[in-house]
């Protein structure tokens, strides 16, 4: 059994988006996906829990939100972790 914690702590302001994530985990990983407070984990075997293949779906549906301009996806040594960007301030 493989167990993946995502933070999605970052999110604020986005209510529903975590919700949203929780759901799209489940749909394309077909693993169990509980959410608590401020993080996602995914539960499950096989290759569709892979670290690798999380990032890619997170990443995914930070793009299909139209969330890729604020938000990214960063690997911690046992968890992903959904950051704000730091955007260069213009002069």
């Amino acid at each position: 059994m493989v167990e993946m914690k995502i933070d999605v702590s970052e999110l604020k302001g986005e209510s529903k988006i975590v919700e949203k994530l929780a759901d799209f985990l489940k749909e394309k990983t077909a693993g169990e996906v509980t959410t608590e407070g401020k993080e996602v984990t995914v539960k499950g075997e096989g290759e569709a829990l892979s670290k690798k293949y999380i990032r890619i779906i997170v990443k995914k549906f930070l793009h299909k939100y139209e969330l890729t301009e604020t938000f990214r996806v960063i690997g911690d040594e046992d968890a992903l972790k959904v950051k704000e960007r730091k955007l260069a301030e213009e002069d």
